[in-house]
């Protein structure tokens, strides 16, 4: 469950910087160099180097929550 919720938060914010970039590369195409504005390959490494920085940050909070007991956890709050 916290493993989905972040990646959930990672992939919308992701999907809203990939549509604000998509905005934006017509002004910044004049300090690209060797690639288009709109590059395909280059989306798809920085989605992927995001979501797996996502899912490294999300993992261990995710595996200390699966350690401990539910009835402590309840009985804690």
């Amino acid at each position: 469950m916290i493993l989905r919720e972040g990646l959930t938060l990672a992939a919308i914010g992701i999907a809203i910087g990939v549509v604000a970039v998509l905005a934006v590369t017509r002004l910044l195409s004049v300090l690209l160099f060797g690639v288009t504005s709109s590059d395909p390959i280059t989306f798809l490494f920085s989605v992927g180097g995001l979501l797996l920085a996502a899912l490294f940050a999300a993992y261990l909070p995710a595996r200390r929550a699966s350690e401990v007991d539910p009835i402590e956890a309840l009985r804690y709050e």
